[in-house]
């Protein structure tokens, strides 16, 4: 049988999925308001030619395919697995966890994105409100930021007292060793964009009324406090760089390839593989020649209008 006869199922389930993702690619395009001409002529400059768009989507859906294989193995395994994901703002975080979680299984992989802390959840010992979202065996965990807001926007913000950030940099390296000795793998990402980009997206953003909620005053402050943040992100990983758990910065001005290089380093921070699968067979249908199917009343039905 020659290669490309082997090949061809799996090049056919790839076409597939390639046209699939195409098309809900093009039909968000089409829902999307269209820039100011000015605002797409300043994005155009600013931005050199990207991936191939094709090429871009053969790419994403094949690592999408080992992500479906390492949620398998964390299954099968009962493995722990916690991933978190900070940044700047509009720097693509929620971009990639979109794309990771976008063919897993939410029952195995769920994302936690936790709101501002509650009165009696500022009492607490602050990584109390964390802990009950970290994973069970079997389980995979994405943070769309995580207790580093200590460190980042509750400092900048002036929400934590010094002495309360200086706690957290002392705590949180303990604190993740913990983690890691309890059986848990922890993968954290800094998503990196220049100012320039990060105006840009702003930018769009309050031209696209389908992004504005995007904007929050948190976000619109950091571009007043850039330079706050990059203090602050500078001392975050000269404390909490450590060998158990070390940072990776994702460089994010390209989306797409920002997108592929973080799910491709993530794959390779585990030694996942193929995991013994029962063969699926499809039952056959019970039929009962007494049973009659009720017609159901009309308004029970969604109209039809397209």
């Amino acid at each position: 049988m020659t290669e490309a006869k082997q090949n061809s199922p799996a090049k056919d389930w790839l076409e597939a999925e390639l046209a699939d993702t195409l098309d809900e690619d093009y039909e968000l395009e089409m829902s999307e308001p269209a820039l100011s001409l000015e605002i797409a002529k300043i994005y155009k400059k600013a931005h050199p030619p990207s991936m191939d768009r094709q090429q871009y989507f053969r790419d994403l859906i094949t690592l999408q395919s080992e992500l479906i294989k390492l949620q398998s193995w964390v299954a099968y395994h009962k493995k722990k697995l916690v991933v978190v994901f900070e940044g700047r703002d509009s720097a693509g975080k929620g971009g990639v966890i979109k794309r990771i979680t976008q063919r897993l299984n939410p029952r195995i992989c769920r994302v936690v994105a936790l709101p501002a802390p509650t009165e009696r959840e500022k009492s607490q010992w602050y990584f109390q409100r964390y802990v009950p979202h970290l994973p069970a065996g079997g389980e995979i965990v994405l943070f769309d930021r995580s207790w580093y807001n200590r460190s980042g926007v509750e400092r900048v913000m002036g929400f934590a007292e010094p002495d309360q950030v200086e706690e957290f940099f002392r705590d949180v390296p303990e604190f993740e060793r913990m983690l890691v000795r309890s059986g848990i793998t922890l993968v954290k990402y800094w998503f990196s964009i220049t100012d320039e980009e990060q105006q840009m997206r702003f930018q769009m953003r309050i031209h696209d009324p389908m992004k504005q909620w995007k904007l929050s005053p948190m976000d619109l402050q950091s571009r007043v406090r850039w330079e706050q943040y990059t203090k602050a992100k500078e001392e975050t990983f000269a404390r909490t760089n450590i060998p158990e758990a070390p940072w990776f910065i994702v460089e994010g001005n390209d989306k797409k390839r920002a997108r592929l290089n973080c799910i491709d380093h993530l794959l390779k921070q585990m030694p996942y593989e193929e995991v013994p699968h029962e063969e699926i067979t499809l039952p056959d249908r019970v039929f009962n020649p007494e049973y009659e199917r009720q017609v159901l009343p009309r308004e029970l039905y969604v109209p039809e209008k397209y």
